[in-house]
């Protein structure tokens, strides 16, 4: 059997080869951008040399540096070296040893801020429209502030009380629960979706991205109102891959202000942000004693270790220990 043909656009400069070979690959257009910043970063850092000119030492140096002088998380490091490898391994088609002996990142994770279920409903109560119905699934089902902007209408299921997540972190679809108490809000926000969706199809548009295996099965599908996204822009735009005009979905930026303002209002101090509405998610639900194997699978997470680290920020019961300070004063 003839060996299937590997995309290797050569004929480009380099960093049109990077986004090229991305956008071949199916990768998230957050991800290219990520992805371009990271490889710019370490030519720069080494001396704008082409990356064919360099190796093993030169990717330790740079990813030691950003240990070590910049004090990234390890997240950010391991992102970093998957740029780099994927710059290697899938544009340059160079072989790679894996094996890389960069300082690794001390910075350990820090417990996640957690509200309490009154600040939660003091916070959300302080909101309005489709802010107040984007913070009430992230706290009600446990979205992330990405999978929540990315929802088309047809991932909301009505019937079964479910919300389908398609192709969140790590490439995975997964399913979790859909309160009861925003099924009215969101059959509200769908109503108001169909009549943007018609009022952009009598002028011509209506058209909304979809990855390409997609749009090339379902021809039509980029049309319809199921996959339109549940919370569209106020306003069209051009699509920075295609070239076409197209509504996408809000900013984030819209949630992470809507929250901010909010927590002033009720009065809240700890820094809440909108992912402080899934950490609450989670440590509830263990509050309640949810069992923490389904909390990892409607988090989403691969491993328990990471669902794990809400049990540090539960409410325990710690009636019984007393504070020896308290016995100065008895």
């Amino acid at each position: 059997m003839d060996e299937p043909t590997i995309f290797r656009p050569t004929s480009l400069r380099l960093m049109d080869q990077v986004r090229e070979t991305l956008r071949f690959y199916h990768y998230a257009y957050n991800t290219e951008k990520s992805y371009v910043e990271w490889i710019l970063k370490f030519i720069r850092f080494n001396g704008k040399r082409h990356p064919g000119d360099m190796g093993k030492a030169e990717i330790e140096r740079f990813l030691s540096h950003l240990a070590v002088n910049r004090d990234v998380a390890a997240s950010t490091q391991n992102q970093a070296f998957n740029a780099i490898m994927f710059l290697y391994t899938k544009v340059l088609d160079l072989p790679m040893d894996l094996n890389i002996r960069a300082r690794r990142s001390g910075k350990g994770k820090r417990l996640p801020t957690v509200l309490s279920k009154s600040e939660a409903k003091a916070l959300i109560g302080c909101m309005s429209g489709t802010a107040k119905t984007m913070a009430g699934l992230m706290y009600g089902s446990g979205l992330r502030s990405l999978e929540v902007i990315r929802l088309r209408v047809h991932d909301i299921d009505f019937e079964n009380n479910q919300i389908y997540i398609r192709n969140a972190k790590g490439g995975k679809d997964r399913i979790t629960i859909f309160p009861v108490a925003l099924h009215q809000p969101i059959r509200e926000q769908i109503e108001a979706v169909k009549k943007l969706h018609d009022k952009d199809l009598s002028e011509g548009y209506g058209e909304v991205y979809l990855p390409a295996a997609l749009s090339r099965k379902y021809s039509k599908a980029n049309v319809s109102l199921g996959w339109q996204y549940l919370f569209p822009s106020k306003v069209r735009s051009t699509d920075p891959r295609s070239g076409k005009v197209r509504r996408h979905h809000v900013y984030k930026t819209v949630l992470q202000k809507a929250v901010s303002t909010a927590r002033l209002k009720a009065g809240i101090t700890k820094l809440a942000t909108p992912h402080t509405l899934r950490h609450s998610f989670a440590t509830h639900l263990l509050e309640n004693g949810e069992n923490i194997r389904v909390l990892q699978v409607l988090l989403g997470h691969n491993d328990v270790k990471t669902t794990e680290i809400y049990t540090h920020v539960m409410q325990k019961n710690h009636d019984a220990v007393r504070s020896p300070l308290d016995d100065f004063y008895d």
